[in-house]
């Protein structure tokens, strides 16, 4: 129907489907069926969209047939004529379906996330603005039926926090929350100010894949483990043990320190966890860097110094820079309600891009 789709590539996408479905049938062991199933998860989309796109073409083939018949009677052909013109629009959209299922995945889209937000320039206001974040992206989970595991944290003296580490759990949870690794820029009226103006502060957002032990290589004589107590609030426990655990990667200098936890054992796995994120995503952002200066492509270019989105409380706003989208919605937005609005936008442009460098 369309020569935009590689017909022989969705055969043999449709062929491999078939086989994990026939292999899932016969005796698999556990490793294989987790992999098994992961595969079919990931081409299901593609392969019903296929089956539909063939079905909607054979339709139209039948159509076609008929309205080339000159005993067709006039009242069938008035009818075939309107239905052509319904399956020609629902055709160009599976093949857009298609396409977009084509382009190439992820390796880290269907992980968990660790989430780290930072305040930046502003004082209080700024890790207020900070635990404002944290609730967005904790809200926004809880309606994609994730969960959100709190790490650690720096609280504010006011409130909010100066650091906080999370991690997301849940399928697709790295593909929808990616693009929100940047600065966050708020504008508002601070509680305390009482000439009424508007203070500007901002907050680091990382979304980082969370990285397994196969995904980076790290050397055990290219750490330097140190353990110490834990500092500042916690009660009777503090100062007596040392559980806190700071692990430093030589190599890269990306360091990880971890006190929450009064078990010296869960801090050091949570801190490993945590070090594997970040390395794995250092190299990611060099790549990622190099290919978007190449496309100059906005979305998805992995800077984390580069101010994303801007939230105007006073306007009840929020700007994405990148791609110049402004919502008159900000409580809905910072309630996490309609933060999938700007996510769905972001990936759509991004998308595109990517349809585009296909097309170049």
């Amino acid at each position: 129907m369309s020569p935009s789709l590689p017909e022989a590539k969705l055969d043999l996408l449709l062929a491999r489907h078939a086989a994990l479905e026939a292999e899932l049938m016969g005796p698999v062991n556990a490793d294989n069926y987790v992999k098994i199933t992961r595969e079919l998860a990931e081409l299901n989309e593609l392969v019903e969209a296929v089956k539909a796109y063939r079905q909607v073409r054979d339709e139209i083939g039948d159509i076609d047939a008929m309205l080339a018949d000159p005993d067709t009677d006039p009242e069938m052909r008035a009818m075939a004529e309107a239905e052509q013109a319904a399956l020609a629009d629902h055709v160009q959209e599976l093949i857009q379906q298609i396409r977009i299922a084509l382009l190439p995945k992820d390796a880290m889209d269907e992980r968990n996330v660790m989430l780290e937000i930072r305040a930046g320039t502003g004082g209080d206001e700024a890790s207020l603005f900070a635990g404002d974040l944290f609730r967005m992206y904790e809200r926004f989970a809880a309606l994609q039926g994730w969960s959100v595991e709190v790490i650690s944290t720096s609280e504010g003296t006011v409130g909010g926090f100066k650091e906080i580490i999370a991690e997301v759990k849940g399928r697709g949870a790295f593909a929808k929350l990616k693009f929100e690794s940047g600065v966050h820029r708020v504008q508002r009226v601070p509680d305390t100010e009482t000439q009424g103006r508007i203070h500007t502060s901002a907050a680091t957002v990382a979304v980082l894949p969370e990285v397994e032990e196969l995904d980076v290589e790290i050397k055990q004589e290219d750490l330097r483990i140190e353990t110490m107590r834990a500092q500042g609030a916690g009660g009777q426990h503090v100062n007596k043990t040392e559980s806190a655990i700071r692990i430093t990667h030589l190599p890269t200098g990306i360091m990880v320190m971890m006190q929450d936890s009064r078990s010296q054992h869960k801090n050091r796995m949570s801190a490993m966890n945590i070090l594997r994120s970040r390395i794995y995503d250092a190299e990611r952002q060099r790549a990622d860097a190099a290919r978007s200066a190449e496309r100059k492509e906005k979305v998805g270019s992995g800077d984390r110094s580069e101010r994303i989105r801007t939230y105007n409380f006073p306007q009840g706003r929020v700007t994405d820079h990148r791609i110049n989208l402004t919502l008159y919605k900000l409580p809905q937005v910072i309630a996490g309600d309609s933060l999938g609005e700007l996510i769905d936008a972001l990936t759509t442009e991004h998308q595109a891009a990517q349809l585009a460098a296909q097309g170049d």
